[in-house]
């Protein structure tokens, strides 16, 4: 059994505000006995005084190179841009399993440093369930960002940068108010609609006024047939909340738009699953990642009504305190089994998938 402790870095990508540990969830972890050292982050939504309160241990912001080799570190997204080898341990959603771009790279900082990884999305119960997710907010905001799109679409105008909510109820009436009160007469379909993410999207959808025969709620059985599918073009919003896990016939092509022509309904595509740069894609019609300062990116297409995407890779910060009391309090049974992690399954099956993956990228970047 190892020590009983973990570090909360601080997050740097911009307009981060979640935390992978809240102060209820730290003040748990304290009271079976971790040390937690945490970061000073005035990004994060929760002020350093809410973790000193618990009993926590403030430490400079991103000090987690000079930690303890022993220490694990605990964070949320991806580290900078670096190529110095990683001798720690961490927890994070690392974004390089499944083909992304750089992936190989990111995977042999810990190979040339001795580190390991385990990566929160690959983190599975017995049923192979993810233990956390933000799904649920993700789909929730992402659906909200695009009936907001879709607003400033109708008014002939380009989304502008968002802002963190404090909350749910003030995001829902934000989104009805940019709607003239209601989302009543719009059209919008989930694919995914039974997962986490899905159930999220339909969720937003109900409470800005969207009437039910107007959300179409796809998942497995729908998408059976393969696409491209028509159906699609025929509605104001199509949120994209599936988790891709191999290739798949895409959902919708540039090809497809342009015969669709003045035909064509849609406006927005919220892709939640942000599969941007994986090469199984199933939205080839854009290449980028959007951010809160620039929501979205316009779909060239010589006719028809403007189609923006909406492709912001970590939405749920829109309600980062909610988001984050959820995900950590989710985490916090495996979290307090890490000490046992050469045991417990959570995290040895963790560490099998991070072990076949460094060999994978060795050889990926042998053969470069």
């Amino acid at each position: 059994m190892t020590s009983k402790v973990f570090w909360l870095r601080c997050e740097t990508k911009e307009f981060e505000h979640r935390s992978a540990l809240t102060p209820s969830t730290a003040e748990q972890l304290i009271k079976d006995g971790f040390t937690i050292y945490v970061e000073r982050d005035q990004q994060r939504i929760f002020d350093d005084e809410e973790f000193e309160k618990v009993g926590c241990k403030l430490v400079p912001n991103s000090s987690w190179p000079s930690a303890p080799l022993d220490i694990p570190i605990i964070g949320l997204k991806e580290l900078p841009p670096s190529n110095d080898p990683l001798p720690h341990t961490h927890i994070q959603f690392a974004h390089c399993y499944k083909g992304q771009a750089g992936w190989s790279s990111v995977l042999s900082r810990f190979q040339r440093g001795g580190g390991t990884l385990y990566d929160l999305e690959f983190l599975t119960d017995a049923t192979g369930r993810r233990v956390a997710a933000f799904g649920f907010h993700a789909g929730f905001a992402g659906a909200a960002v695009g009936a907001l799109a879709l607003a400033s679409q109708k008014q002939g105008q380009k989304l502008g940068p968002l802002k963190p909510y404090p909350n749910e109820t003030a995001m829902v009436e934000s989104v009805r108010a940019a709607l003239g009160g209601t989302g009543k007469g719009v059209k919008a379909l989930v694919i995914g609609a039974l997962g986490r993410c899905g159930r999220g999207a339909v969720d937003l959808f109900r409470k800005i006024g969207l009437e039910e025969d107007d959300i179409l709620k796809w998942d497995m059985a729908e998408t059976a047939k393969g696409g491209p599918f028509e159906e699609l073009l025929g509605v104001d919003i199509f949120v994209n909340c599936i988790y891709l896990s191999s290739e798949i016939p895409h959902f919708l092509t540039k090809q497809q738009l342009e015969a669709a022509g003045t035909q064509r309904k849609l406006s927005v595509v919220v892709d939640v699953s942000c599969d941007t740069t994986n090469p199984f894609n199933p939205l080839p019609i854009y290449d980028v990642n959007t951010t809160f300062a620039e929501p979205t990116v316009p779909v060239d297409l010589s006719q028809g009504l403007p189609l923006s995407v909406v492709s912001i890779d970590h939405l749920p910060t829109l309600l980062p305190r909610e988001a984050s009391e959820q995900f950590s309090s989710d985490l916090l049974p495996s979290l307090k089994e890490f000490p046992q992690r050469e045991t417990a399954r959570v995290w040895t099956d963790a560490k099998i998938l991070f072990d076949s993956k460094v060999v994978e990228a060795v050889a990926d970047l042998a053969g470069a």
